[in-house]
């Protein structure tokens, strides 16, 4: 077996009760190497290379940014990316702005929003984050739910990038915690979130 996609060719369903689609979330990063996958056989070129081409060198990015790559080349889409904070940030903000940047729609704003929605409440509560109540996930973000309509992108080692509309705030959190699961630290690292939005809020009288 070579390469990403030789491996998820042999993927199977999970045999547990409960894993039928929609009965409950399970966060799986083959999902997202196949969805990596499959972006690149519908548009005929990597991810990469889309991200590159629509995103990164359109909004002014400092620092190139690298992915990970298999066995074959093709770069992998469930983990692995590495970029500078100050652009992540930028990215933060163009999806803060409904996928706008300096008047150009980059992303569709429709796509935006649907993140923003979120994904079945219902179905999250029974996939065993306890330390996520209420929360939700949908077009691979997560999307908390909360008054201020904040949403994330998680790393498996507290990498972050958050952001939260109500307050205008976009942070970016590098993070190397030794344990794998960003359970080992939202205990303190989502209420401090919060706490930023709240303060950014109070100070600007909102």
């Amino acid at each position: 077996m070579t390469g990403t996609a030789a491996y998820l060719r042999t993927l199977q369903p999970e045999p547990e009760p409960g894993c039928r689609v929609g009965e409950a979330f399970a966060y799986k990063t083959p999902n997202a190497d196949m969805l990596g996958w499959i972006v690149a056989r519908a548009s005929g070129t990597s991810v990469a290379t889309l991200l590159s081409e629509r995103i990164w060198r359109r909004i002014g990015m400092e620092q190139a940014g690298y992915f990970q790559v298999d066995a074959t080349g093709m770069p992998v889409a469930g983990g692995g990316f590495s970029a500078g904070l100050r652009d992540m940030a930028r990215l933060g903000q163009l999806l803060l702005d409904g996928g706008s940047w300096k008047g150009e729609q980059l992303i569709p704003r429709a796509v935006v929003e649907d993140i923003r929605k979120g994904g079945g409440r219902a179905a999250f509560a029974r996939s065993g984050h306890p330390g996520l109540a209420g929360w939700s996930y949908r077009d691979m973000w997560w999307v908390t739910h909360n008054a201020h309509g904040a949403f994330a992108a998680r790393g498996v080692h507290g990498q972050t990038l958050y952001i939260d509309s109500k307050a205008e705030m976009v942070i970016v959190r590098f993070a190397s915690h030794p344990q794998a699961g960003n359970a080992a630290n939202d205990a303190t690292s989502l209420p401090a979130y919060q706490a930023l939005a709240d303060h950014l809020l109070s100070r600007d009288g909102k």
